[in-house]
């Protein structure tokens, strides 16, 4: 195949695959000028890397904010999870894992990011997320039965709990000192496609999660403090192969040579 005709194809694909996009999710890759990227060399890994991008307007060139630096993701490795672009059109293939409740893998895809949370009273000077101190109240509930299923809820605030399976959310350990939701399987909420996903504090490197991605605790401080609800910050979460295979289409960073 001829350099030239590889290229029109390549444009092609990627005229093709935006405007297969629903409206919102469309609207939303476009807007978006804060971009958290994180990567695993495959499938099963649990380790991986986190690195931070940002463009002036939608149309310029992303630049990386800061060097990457070490993460952890679910014990089992990735799945796709329901973010907002389907696996499909993010080119999956026939046999790749698929989240599902329970299984130790941390969901791979586009993700919106919501509120952050944390043990302190409020989120460091500067900080622009929105923000939910955690009491011993608050849970996030994981129940696939309970109508309020992935939900982050503060029990007192619920007269008919029917939920028979949460996460405690204040901890007696350091995990949850600052975190981030991920917006994963959300619109709509499938019950058993995976629940309470986080950006946190990690237990160690090499010591993967139930589901969820972490970090030392210094970088998930100063990944909050960058973020700006202002500027659409999206989490783009996958095996590094996979990134590669669509970030020319969707616009994304190269990243560094592995």
């Amino acid at each position: 195949m001829s350099q030239l005709l590889r290229i029109s194809l390549l444009i092609i694909c990627a005229a093709g695959l935006l405007r297969s996009l629903p409206a919102r999710a469309h609207d939303t890759l476009d807007g978006a000028r804060q971009l958290v990227v994180i990567t695993t060399a495959d499938w099963n890994s649990l380790s991986g890397t986190l690195q931070r991008f940002e463009r002036g307007e939608p149309r310029d060139k992303w630049a990386a904010v800061a060097p990457p630096f070490p993460i952890v993701v679910g014990k089992t490795g990735l799945a796709w999870g329901s973010g907002l672009i389907t696996a499909e059109q993010l080119g999956a293939d026939i046999g790749d894992p698929v989240k599902q409740e329970g299984d130790g893998k941390a969901p791979a895809g586009v993700f919106s990011l919501g509120t952050a949370f944390g043990y302190e009273a409020q989120l460091p000077a500067g900080s622009r997320m929105p923000y939910l101190r955690l009491t011993s109240s608050i849970e996030c509930v994981d129940d696939v039965k309970s109508r309020y299923y992935n939900r982050i809820v503060d029990r007192q605030h619920i007269s008919e709990p029917d939920w028979s399976s949460s996460e405690q959310m204040l901890r007696g350990d350091e995990l949850y000192h600052w975190g981030v939701y991920v917006d994963h399987n959300s619109h709509p909420t499938r019950p058993g496609g995976g629940s309470c996903i986080f950006l946190h504090v990690w237990r160690g490197a090499g010591q993967g999660t139930a589901g969820c991605t972490a970090m030392p605790k210094k970088h998930i401080q100063q990944l909050i403090e960058w973020l700006d609800p202002a500027k659409s910050p999206l989490l783009v979460q996958m095996p590094r192969s996979q990134y590669d295979k669509v970030r020319y289409h969707l616009g994304w960073p190269n990243l560094p040579a592995k």
